[in-house]
């Protein structure tokens, strides 16, 4: 035998060498050759939030940190801060005078109550106890003095299930779902839930008609980089007209400023009808715990509720200048953390995916903040958070119907993605959307429709694999 012949030989025994490796190995040969080119990691693309971004100690407390480099005051600040995020106020009068004035109506006793840990809260359950981060918002058709949603005669803008002693509740709310079945192209089967809201034991007239639009809290973490985003940075990536063609015609929604007195671009909040993180606090303080502060001052309980409107208060206002930019520097100084699992290959194709179906269209990562006097670190930050913070038309199947100063009944906020990934850590839960019918990410982006009806068809066309693989990267923020 010659040197060729044993060269030819020894060849055909490795290839039958490479072959066998892969029949026992489940055909991974097969399955790496359709991601022949591994996406690389980007340097840096960990950090949500520039060099503020953080490693968590511990996951189940992933949101509660502060950012990094704060002086010894500004950890006092935080630290105070958070105490009165996760303080239960109390009814009035109350030996403890600095925490009283609760309600008379309400949803909640404490901010932590709906944002427990500094996470999201949870969909509607039956409890004599409190809310864990659900509402439901009220209005009737039309829009007041500033372009505002008209609050319901004898029950305002909110419903109030809970109440103080000796005071009538507004109403119980009742719940059911809807269940859709549906199926993959590739023969994989899935179902959805919507959820229905009825009110019974109405005490202040029938709620028959009026609009609804039911809410979980958000994970408070990144709000101070948000409200240091100047108009501009959100106004770049406006196409209300869709000029592109891609089908995706973002829009900014105005809202009014109680402190300025004038229409701004709104940032906060599941239609983006808040301008401020300070008015978006003041506003969880009047509505969701009926506590007056300087900017929301009136009497919290609409006009009708007599035995609600003549209760004790517990001081005008009830929540303090002081305890309100307290709670609001700690809400701005909740740290994001960095992302996990980012130089796995699956997460690195996900990532791929989630820019091949477009979902990068909605869910935006090219930010910078501006200077921001409220919390100074933040000044001038590159920020990633996976949201373009305007109006998108999501379809008919997540419309609530009822309109928000410029936004109309399909559109929503764009979510910021940051954290999404640690939300079962944090709250021991995986439920999304605005009111929490998504069971998890994968029911989350099946429930997108209208503007994002291209992008779900282009993720159900995906194998079961490279589905998996951008949920992985959803995971991973």
């Amino acid at each position: 035998m010659n040197i060729t012949q044993i060269s030819l030989k020894h060849n055909v025994v490795i290839k039958l060498i490479i072959l066998v490796c892969c029949v026992s190995c489940n055909n991974s040969c097969s399955t790496d050759s359709a991601y022949e080119n591994i996406p690389s990691y980007e340097l840096g693309e960990e950090n949500l939030t520039d060099d503020l971004s953080i490693h968590p100690a511990s996951t189940s407390l992933a949101f509660g940190t502060q950012v990094p480099g704060a002086s010894q005051h500004e950890q006092l600040q935080f630290a105070t801060g958070n105490s009165l995020f996760n303080q239960s106020w109390v009814q009035a009068p109350a030996s403890t005078t600095g925490l009283d004035g609760l309600g008379p109506t309400f949803n909640s006793r404490a901010c932590a109550n709906c944002h427990l840990k500094d996470g999201r809260g949870k969909p509607f359950e039956p409890s004599n106890f409190g809310s864990k981060g659900f509402l439901i918002r009220l209005s009737i058709a039309g829009v007041n003095s500033h372009g505002g949603p008209v609050p319901v005669p004898n029950y305002g803008n909110q419903l109030q299930n809970h109440s103080n002693l000796n005071i009538p509740i507004e109403a119980d709310i009742q719940e059911t779902f809807e269940y859709q079945q549906g199926t993959y192209p590739d023969g994989t089967t899935y179902e959805l839930r919507k959820p229905n809201y009825t009110f019974i034991n109405e005490n202040f007239g029938s709620l028959a008609g009026v609009l609804i639009s039911p809410r979980i809290g958000q994970q408070t973490i990144g709000l101070g980089f948000i409200d240091a985003l100047p108009e501009s940075e959100i106004l770049k990536n406006v196409d209300e007209f869709d000029a592109n063609n891609d089908g995706i015609s973002g829009r900014a929604n105005y809202t009014w400023n109680v402190q300025t007195q004038t229409t701004e671009i709104g940032k906060f909040g599941w239609k983006a009808n808040e301008p401020s993180l300070k008015q978006q606090i003041a506003g969880a303080f009047f509505g969701d715990m009926g506590l007056t502060t300087s900017i929301f001052n009136d009497n919290t309980c609409p006009p009708g509720q007599e035995d609600c409107y003549s209760a004790p208060n517990g001081g005008a206002p009830e929540v303090t200048d002081i305890q309100l930019d307290r709670v609001l520097f700690y809400q701005s100084a909740l740290a994001v953390p960095k992302r996990r699992n980012y130089k796995k290959e699956t997460v690195l194709r996900g990532r791929e995916l989630f820019n091949t179906v477009n979902c990068k269209a909605c869910h935006a990562i090219d930010f910078k903040t501006g200077p921001y006097e409220i919390n100074p670190m933040l000044s001038n930050k590159n920020i990633r958070p996976y949201s373009d913070f305007l109006l998108h038309d999501m379809g008919e199947g997540l419309a609530d119907n009822r309109p928000d100063f410029k936004a109309n009944g399909r559109e929503w906020r764009t979510q910021p993605l940051w954290g999404i990934g640690l939300i079962e850590s944090v709250n021991n839960h995986t439920f999304l959307l605005h009111d929490g019918r998504a069971r998890n990410i994968e029911e989350a982006i099946l429930w997108h429709g209208g503007e994002a009806e291209n992008s779900k068809h282009k993720f159900m066309n995906l194998t079961l694999q490279e589905r998996d693989d951008l949920i992985s990267f959803i995971k991973s923020l």
